[in-house]
């Protein structure tokens, strides 16, 4: 068993070192949750193999320039899978990225046998996933794409951004950090030169965007440093009770919005929250469900909630 599992082990370390330029021995024994000792035994026995490796201990491991093995198999699942990201990537990215995706998935194709094609083509026609236009402005088809080269490039871009709290967009030069997907939307970190510091922004906002040549004018960490950061910024805690038969209707929604922890108690809900904003983005989220649920604290989220509601005309 453990001699089984090891030969797996050291297969997907190879594949590590297909798919990346170089590969950390740290980053490898926490993803397979060994010791460094033992993934340095497991390099041993790639090179005693024959695998052209360059590196050592401590640093970080890379095949030989131009060194590749033959396309290999696939299992069922692997082959099913193809499909499901085929159609995930249809729903979450824009569609100048998906387009690139589809080309690599098309060549990946070409080495399956024709029941696998079969098999792709049978998933495919029976997975349907609904439509996610408004995470994008449609006008800007390659906004993902070009954040994506700019990054990876190191390379500014600039953009013409619609923040939440402007009626008219503005001209940024930015230096993307990183992207991520968060409640139903896509976000990016980047230093902008606007602003001299490091904002958080949304894809969708983005009016117009193009790649310059010209180069970063920092270093920056990594993107879990910004996202850490913005976590820390202040927050206040809430708790509401919600009618039990309405509850399940927020289990999506509640983790963009703080959510920590539930408790049922009788035929509601009692839901605690560490919100970052209260006075507009909570309290308005609250009024979407008000009708089913009650605020137990804070008082000053109650007053919010009362404000806005006192300034509906109806």
């Amino acid at each position: 068993m453990d001699i089984t599992k090891r030969f797996h082990r050291i297969i997907a370390i190879y594949f590590q070192l297909q798919a990346r330029s170089v590969v950390k021995a740290q980053d490898l024994a926490a993803r397979f949750d060994v010791s460094l000792r033992t993934i340095y035994r497991d390099m041993r026995a790639l090179e005693q193999a024959g695998i052209p490796i360059y590196g050592e201990a401590g640093s970080g491991y890379s095949l030989t320039e131009g060194y590749k093995l033959p396309p290999t198999s696939f299992t069922k699942e692997e082959i099913l899978s193809i499909a499901a990201s085929e159609k995930l990537m249809q729903k979450f990215v824009d569609p100048d990225l998906f387009r690139h995706f589809c080309a690599a998935i098309n060549k990946i194709r070409a080495y399956l046998r024709y029941s696998d094609k079969d098999n792709i083509t049978q998933l495919e026609d029976n997975l349907v996933m609904g439509n996610s236009a408004f995470m994008f402005n449609e006008n800007v088809p390659d906004a993902l794409s070009i954040l994506f080269e700019s990054l990876s490039l190191k390379k500014v871009a600039a953009i013409t951004y619609r923040a939440v709290h402007r009626d008219e967009p503005n001209q940024r030069l930015i230096e993307p950090v990183g992207i991520f997907h968060e409640g139903n939307y896509w976000y990016f970190v980047a230093y902008c030169h606007l602003r001299s510091d490091y904002r958080h922004f949304r894809i969708d906002r983005i009016q117009q965007i193009k790649r310059t040549e010209t180069p970063f004018t920092k270093t920056h960490k990594p993107l879990s440093h910004y996202l850490e950061k913005r976590t820390s910024t202040p927050t206040t805690r809430v708790r509401i009770r919600v009618e039990k038969e309405f509850a399940r209707y927020l289990q999506w929604d509640r983790l963009h919005y703080g959510f920590i922890s539930e408790e049922r108690k009788e035929d509601d809900i009692y839901m605690t929250f560490q919100a970052r904003n209260i006075e507009n983005e909570f309290a308005r989220w609250y009024l979407m469900f008000a009708d089913h649920a009650h605020i137990i604290e804070p008082e000053e989220l109650k007053s919010h909630v009362r404000k806005i509601v006192s300034a509906f005309h109806l």
